[in-house]
C-alpha cells in the first residue's frame, strides 16, 4: 500500500525536471541560432567589405556594416591624421540634420579619448565619462557609446563610434567583440583600397610624365609645355590650383610663368619672393615644401589677395641635374584633405621628370640654333667667296671694257650695268651679315647694324613680311651712339606708320654712311594722299634737326612713299644726349 501510495504522490517530480531541462535546452538553441546569425552577418560584413577598392566606398560600408551588427542608431568612422580628426563619416544623422548640428568633430572631447588611447572604450552613458564635452545645438541625444580603434600596419587609421543601442539596452561584451573582429578585417580592406588608389595614382602620373617628355621632345614650345605641365598636375593630383614658377631675370624673386585652374587669371604673373614663401623654400633647397592649410602658415606668401580661399598647399622644385629652377605650386580650396607624403612622393618625381625634359627640350633647342648658325656661315662664306668676288671681277670687266666703247650710249649702259652690279654686291653683303647675326640673346651684338636687322626682323611681325635691307658705308665705326639711336627710332616710326597706314606689299630699307648718315625708307602703299603731317613725321623731323638734319617725303615714280632722313656726321653742334620721345 504504502509503495502505491509512493506512486500516487511522486509522478509529476519527474516531469518537472524535463521540462526546465527542455525550456534551457531551447534556449541554448535560440541562443546558438542568434550567435549563428550574428556570425553569418559578420562574415557578410568582412565580405562585403573586402569587396570595394574604392577608400570612400570601403569607409562607408564599414560604419554601416558596424550599426547593422552591434544593433546601433547612429554611427561613425574619424579619419586620423596627426592626433586629430581628418575625416568623419556619419550614419543615421541625415543630411539636413548634419547642415543643422554644424561643422563635423575634429577630434576633442570624449572622441578624441580613443585617438590619445586607442583601446576599445564601452560606456552605458556617455555624458558621465570625465572626456566628455556635451553636444552641440540640435544634436540628437544619445547615452550608450562603443568605439574601437581600426589599425593599418600596426599605425591607427581611424576610430570607429557607435551609439544608442536599439531598445534602451547598452553595448555588451559580444558587441565589442564583434565590432572589434570588424575593424581588423576593415584594416585589411583599407589597406588594400589604399594600395589599389597608390598604384592607380602612380599609373597616373607616369602617363603624364610620359605625354610632357613626349610633347617637349617633339618640339613643342617652352610656354606650351610649362601650360601642359600645369594642366596634367591639376588634374592628376585632383588640385584646384596649379602654378608654375621660374626664377625671375634680374631679380631674387620667382615668376608665375603659367597657372591653371582656379583663379588663374589673377595667379599669372605674379611675383613671389624666393626668400618668404613656400614655392621660394622648394627651389631654394630642393626639397618639396608642404602645407595642410596656408592660411595659418606663416611661411607662406599669399598671392594674390584672395588666397584666403585656398587651404592645403604643396610646392615641389623643378630640379635637372644639381640645378634647381623653379617650382611646381598645388593649392586645394579650403576645408579639403591636405596632401599626404605619397601625393607629394609622386608629385616631387613627376616635377623631377618635367624639369629634365625641359632640359633636354633647352639642351635640343640651342643644338638646333647652333647648327642653323653653322649653315648660315657656311652659305654666308659661299656668298662671299663666290658670287660677290665674280661680280665683282665681272663689274672690274664691264668698267676696262668701257674705256674701250667708242659709242656714247652703249658706254653709258656699260656703266649702268656697272653701277647695277655695285648695288648687287652691297645687297648680298647686307644679306651675308643678316646670315651672320647671331642670336637676340648674344651681349655681344650690340652694333647699330645688328641693332638695324634685329629692328627688320621684329617689324616682319606686323608688316606682314620682312622688309629687305641695305647696309652701306663704315655704319658700326663712324656713326655716334647719339645719332645710331636716332637713326632706328625714325626707323621704327617708319616701319610702323607704313604698317598702320601704307596698306604695302614691299619695303626697302637703306642706310648709308659717309658724310652724312641717310637713312631710307621706300614702301610700294597708297602714299601720303596730301594728308597732313602726322605726329610721327613731326617727330622724325625733330630727330632731324636736333643734328642739324632733315627729313624729306617723296613719292617715287612707281607710287608709294619714300622717307629721307639725313644726319651730317661732321655737326657744328653737340650731339644731344636725348631727343623727342615717340
Amino acid at each position: 500500500m504504502s509503495g502505491t501510495a509512493d506512486q500516487g504522490r511522486h509522478p509529476a517530480l519527474p516531469q518537472l525536471s524535463l521540462d526546465q531541462l527542455l525550456h534551457e535546452l531551447q534556449a541554448r538553441l535560440d541562443a546558438a541560432r542568434a550567435t549563428q546569425g550574428r556570425t553569418h552577418n559578420l562574415l557578410e560584413a568582412v565580405l562585403s567589405v573586402g569587396r570595394e577598392l574604392d577608400l570612400e566606398q570601403v569607409l562607408r560600408r564599414i560604419v554601416e556594416a558596424a550599426v547593422v551588427l552591434a544593433d546601433a542608431e547612429y554611427g561613425a568612422l574619424g579619419v586620423v591624421d596627426q592626433h586629430r580628426l581628418s575625416q568623419f563619416l556619419p550614419v543615421g544623422i541625415s543630411e539636413e540634420l548634419a547642415r543643422r548640428i554644424g561643422p563635423l568633430p575634429g577630434g576633442h572631447g570624449l572622441l578624441g579619448e580613443l585617438i590619445r588611447r586607442p583601446q576599445p572604450l564601452r560606456l552605458t552613458d556617455l555624458a558621465a565619462h570625465p572626456s566628455s564635452q556635451g553636444f552641440p545645438d540640435h544634436h540628437p541625444p544619445m547615452r550608450s557609446f562603443l568605439g574601437v580603434p581600426i589599425r593599418v600596419r600596426d599605425e591607427v587609421f581611424g576610430i570607429l563610434y557607435l551609439t544608442e543601442k536599439r531598445g534602451g539596452a547598452g553595448f555588451d561584451s559580444e558587441d565589442e567583440a564583434v565590432l572589434t573582429t570588424l575593424s581588423v578585417a576593415a584594416g585589411v580592406a583599407i589597406d588594400n583600397a589604399r594600395l589599389y588608389h597608390e598604384s592607380r595614382r602612380r599609373e597616373q602620373w607616369l602617363e603624364a610624365s610620359g605625354v610632357i617628355t613626349r610633347t617637349l621632345l617633339a618640339g613643342t614650345p617652352s610656354g606650351e609645355a610649362l601650360s601642359l605641365i600645369a594642366r596634367l598636375a591639376l588634374q592628376v593630383s585632383l588640385a584646384d590650383s596649379a602654378a608654375v614658377l621660374l626664377p625671375a631675370e634680374g631679380t631674387d624673386s620667382l615668376l608665375v610663368e603659367v597657372a591653371e585652374g582656379h583663379d588663374a587669371e589673377r595667379l599669372g604673373g605674379q611675383v613671389v619672393p624666393s626668400d618668404g614663401s613656400l614655392a621660394g623654400l622648394a627651389a631654394r633647397t630642393g626639397r618639396p615644401a608642404v602645407s595642410g592649410d596656408i592660411r595659418n602658415d606663416p611661411r607662406a606668401w599669399p598671392i594674390p589677395a584672395r588666397e584666403g580661399e585656398f587651404g592645403p598647399l604643396v610646392a615641389v622644385p623643378l630640379v635637372a641635374g644639381e640645378r634647381s629652377s623653379g617650382a611646381l605650386r598645388l593649392c586645394r580650396l579650403a576645408g579639403r584633405p591636405p596632401f599626404d607624403d605619397h601625393e607629394v612622393a609622386l608629385l616631387s618625381g613627376f616635377a623631377a621628370q618635367a624639369a629634365l625634359a625641359l632640359e633636354l627640350a633647352r639642351h635640343r633647342a640651342e643644338s638646333e640654333r647652333l647648327a642653323l648658325r653653322h649653315d648660315r656661315d657656311r652659305i654666308a662664306r659661299d656668298l662671299h667667296d663666290l658670287a660677290i668676288q665674280r661680280l665683282f671681277a665681272t663689274g672690274l670687266t664691264l668698267q676696262s671694257a668701257g674705256r674701250l666703247i667708242k659709242h656714247p650710249e652703249a658706254a653709258e649702259r656699260v656703266g649702268r650695268a656697272v653701277d647695277d652690279l655695285d648695288e648687287t654686291i652691297k645687297i648680298i653683303r647686307s644679306t651675308i651679315f643678316a646670315l651672320r647675326v647671331v642670336g637676340d640673346g648674344d651681349a655681344e651684338a650690340t652694333g647699330l647694324r645688328w641693332r638695324l636687322v634685329k629692328a627688320v626682323r621684329s617689324a616682319s611681325d606686323v608688316l606682314g613680311f620682312t622688309p629687305s635691307l641695305v647696309v652701306d658705308g663704315p655704319v658700326d665705326t663712324d656713326v655716334p651712339d647719339e645719332v645710331a639711336d636716332q637713326v632706328l627710332a625714325v626707323l621704327a616710326e617708319a616701319l610702323s606708320n607704313t604698317a598702320r597706314h601704307a596698306h604695302a606689299r614691299r619695303v626697302d630699307v637703306r642706310l648709308s654712311v659717309g658724310a652724312e648718315v641717310t637713312l631710307t625708307v621706300t614702301d610700294d602703299g597708297v602714299g601720303m594722299g596730301g594728308s597732313a603731317p602726322s605726329g610721327g613725321l613731326i617727330n622724325m623731323r625733330s630727330r632731324a634737326q636736333l643734328h642739324d638734319g632733315t627729313l624729306h617725303i617723296e613719292v617715287p615714280e612707281a607710287g608709294g612713299t619714300r622717307l629721307v632722313w639725313r644726319v651730317p656726321l661732321a655737326s657744328g653742334r653737340p650731339y644731344a644726349t636725348e631727343g623727342p620721345t615717340s
